[in-house]
C-alpha cells in the first residue's frame, strides 16, 4: 500500500503560506483571511472597514445579523461588478469565527474562498456489500461543472447553506444529485468531520465537511436529477482504494473522504507505516 499516494492529497489541502494573508475581524474575533489584492479592494470602503497593523476589522456599528448580512451582499455585488469576484453562487453561508451555528451574518457562497471564511459541507459514501465484497458508489462529475468537470465524486456531495439544518441539507442532496429517497437517506450514519485549509489564487479554504456512510441495498441504481453527475460507477471498494492513491482522477477533497473511510473500514490500518501521520492529516487545525 503506498502511504505517499494517501498523503500527497492531504499535503495538498494543507499548503498555505499566512505571510500572503491579513486577519478579517469582527468584534476582536478572526472570521477570514484576506489576500492583500482583497485588503486592498476593501480599503474603499472606510465607512465598513477599519484598517490597522493587525488586519482589517468589520466595524461594530454594523450591529445586527441583517446588517451585516446586507452590507457584505453589497460589497460582494460591487466586488462581481468589478470582476474581483468571479461570480455569485446563490446560495448563503455563514460568517462565522467557529461554528456555523455561532454566525455573525452570511454571504454569497462564492464569496467565502475570497473573503477565507470557513466553509461547510457534506459528503456521503455510499456502499453495497456484495458477494464479491464491499463496494462502493462513485459518481463522475458532469463536463460543465465550473470545477473540477469530469472528475471523480463521492456519491452524494454538497455544499452546506446557511438556512438548512445538517438533515434537511443532506436529504435534499441526496435527493438531487442522486435520487435516494428520505426513506434511505435517513440511515445515512454521520461518521466524523474533516477539515483542511488550502490557499488558492483567490483566497483561503479553510473547509469542514461532514461525513456519512450510508448502506444502500444490493438493488438500488443512484439517478441524477439536477445535471452535476454524468453517470455512477459501482467500483470494488480495492479499486477506489487505488484510484485514490495512484490517480488524481477524484475531485480534490474527496480523496480525503474516501480515505477517511478506508481508515474507518479497516481497509488503512495501523500496522501500516505512516498510518498516524494520515488519520492526523485528516483534521488539521484550520
Amino acid at each position: 500500500m503506498n502511504m505517499h499516494g494517501y498523503l500527497r492529497h492531504i499535503e495538498m489541502l494543507n499548503s498555505w503560506d499566512p505571510e500572503n494573508f491579513k486577519t478579517l475581524f469582527f468584534s476582536g474575533l478572526r472570521i477570514g483571511r484576506l489576500k492583500h489584492s482583497m485588503r486592498e479592494a476593501l480599503a474603499d470602503w472606510p465607512e465598513v472597514f477599519r484598517i490597522d497593523a493587525a488586519g482589517i476589522h468589520l466595524r461594530a456599528r454594523f450591529d445586527s445579523f441583517e446588517a451585516r448580512t446586507r452590507i457584505l451582499d453589497e460589497i460582494t455585488t460591487a466586488l462581481v461588478d468589478r470582476k474581483l469576484i468571479s461570480h455569485r453562487h446563490g446560495e448563503q453561508y455563514p460568517v462565522t469565527h467557529s461554528g456555523r451555528e455561532r454566525a455573525i451574518a452570511t454571504i454569497d457562497r462564492a464569496a467565502a474562498p475570497y473573503f477565507g471564511l470557513r466553509a461547510y459541507g457534506q459528503h456521503l459514501n455510499g456502499f453495497v456489500h456484495s458477494e464479491e465484497g464491499m463496494k462502493l458508489w462513485i459518481a463522475r462529475r458532469a463536463a460543465d461543472r465550473r470545477t473540477f468537470p469530469n472528475r471523480l465524486d463521492n456519491m452524494v456531495a454538497g455544499g452546506l447553506p446557511h438556512n438548512l439544518s445538517l438533515a434537511e441539507n443532506l436529504q435534499k442532496e441526496c435527493m438531487e444529485e442522486a435520487s435516494v429517497p428520505v426513506s434511505i437517506a435517513n440511515r445515512a450514519l454521520p461518521v466524523g468531520v474533516l477539515t483542511y485549509c488550502k490557499e488558492t489564487q483567490v483566497g483561503l479554504k479553510p473547509d469542514t465537511l461532514y461525513c456519512y456512510d450510508l448502506e444502500l441495498p444490493a438493488d438500488f441504481q443512484p439517478r441524477n436529477s439536477d445535471g452535476e453527475v454524468a453517470d455512477f460507477m459501482l467500483l470494488p471498494v480495492s479499486e477506489v482504494a487505488r484510484l485514490v492513491s495512484e490517480t488524481d482522477e477524484f475531485k480534490l477533497n474527496c480523496n480525503l473522504v474516501v480515505i477517511d473511510f478506508l481508515v474507518r473500514h479497516g481497509i488503512i490500518n495501523p500496522e501500516t507505516p505512516g498510518y498516524l501521520d494520515l488519520v492526523q492529516g485528516l483534521h488539521e487545525k484550520i
